[in-house]
């Protein structure tokens, strides 16, 4: 096999031109990887990635386009991040959920198993773990998702091992817990899916963010979760790709990386509250919310037990809640240059 840095082969990052997908590309090849993206710009622009990547449009189900990428571009590794990431839509749509997020990887899997490809390291998601709430959320929490996104992340992983046991796959699954920030303005999240973002496009908008209920068993009566920067992600998946190609655990020296999930977060929560008052520190006034009903399906608390990540790969996030807000605003205000004047 070869070294994950080695200049014999090609890392493909299926959804590299989106939000995450384009933050692991650019780590990847400014750690001197040789790197190249399939994408079907379903949420992702072209012009998010490093100059003098090797790009593809397609789809990770087209059988056809996958073969060629990997045999033409000499693919050893893929990490593969492209899928359907929406709980409302995965939903109201779980048919098209489980055939994006689940037939295509099949296919994916299948056309690298057939070009020889050595490592496969899979994005998967804490929705995996459902209404977990005892304590801090680890690796061996019963995985009980409550959605079809959830569901189609935790089959991917099921998919994948089944897939690498019979095959001689090297692999490992991440399971990210809240991603925010951007390591460049330019890299910024063009979605507003999540809380930090929401309450940017709110502000923007001239409306009051909300908050779904204030009455939840935590501190400040706000849900919390385990919010890690991206560029802290991205570092992640650099440390596991070299963990698998190295096939031992990673600069922590810890065990082997084949074939273990990880969680992928701080260890540390922050609450809806603790958000919004950052995203006031950062923009230099208060911010004032309105508390709605709570969402229905919304636990309480989402923290990461992260000891495992730790021990096998040597890997803890080094950036915290101010860092990601304050880089999220840099690229909200970048694709949204009206939004620089709410800041003091």
């Amino acid at each position: 096999m070869t070294d994950a840095n080695d200049d014999s082969g090609t890392i493909l990052v299926t959804g590299g031109a989106g939000y995450i997908g384009a933050h692991i590309s650019h780590a990847l090849a400014s750690s001197g990887r040789r790197v190249a993206v399939l994408d079907d710009l379903s949420t992702g622009t072209a012009d998010r990635l490093p100059d003098g990547v090797p790009f593809v449009e397609g789809d990770v189900g087209d059988a056809r386009v996958v073969s060629a990428v990997l045999g033409d571009l000499g693919v050893t590794s893929v990490i593969h991040i492209a899928a359907k990431k929406q709980v409302g839509e995965s939903v109201a749509r779980p048919l098209w959920y489980y055939r994006q997020n689940v037939t295509a990887m099949a296919t994916l899997l299948e056309c690298c198993v057939d070009a020889g490809v050595d490592r496969f390291l899979f994005s998967s998601s804490a929705a995996t773990y459902g209404m977990a709430t005892d304590g801090l959320i680890s690796e061996d929490t019963p995985a009980q998702p409550i959605n079809p996104y959830g569901e189609s992340k935790l089959i991917g992983e099921w998919l994948l091992a089944d897939v690498a046991r019979s095959a001689g796959l090297s692999y490992a699954a991440l399971r990210y817990f809240n991603v925010a920030g951007a390591a460049t303005p330019e890299l910024g999240d063009p979605g507003v899916f999540n809380l930090i973002p929401m309450v940017f496009d709110a502000l923007t908008r001239g409306e009051a963010p909300r908050i779904f209920g204030a009455d939840w068993p935590t501190p400040d009566g706000t849900c919390i979760r385990d919010y890690v920067h991206i560029a802290d992600l991205a570092d992640a998946h650099i440390c596991a790709l070299d963990a698998l190609a190295a096939g031992s655990g990673g600069s922590g020296g810890g065990a082997e990386v084949n074939g273990l999930v990880l969680n992928v977060g701080t260890g540390e929560g922050s609450s809806v509250q603790e958000v919004i008052d950052a995203i006031g520190r950062v923009l230099g006034r208060p911010v004032g919310a309105q508390v709605v009903a709570r969402r229905p399906g919304d636990p309480a608390a989402l923290v990461a037990k992260v000891d495992r990540i730790a021990d096998v790969l040597g890997w803890t996030a080094s950036r915290n809640l101010d860092d990601m807000v304050a880089s999220a605003w840099e690229g909200w205000v970048a694709l949204h240059p009206e939004a620089a004047s709410l800041a003091t």
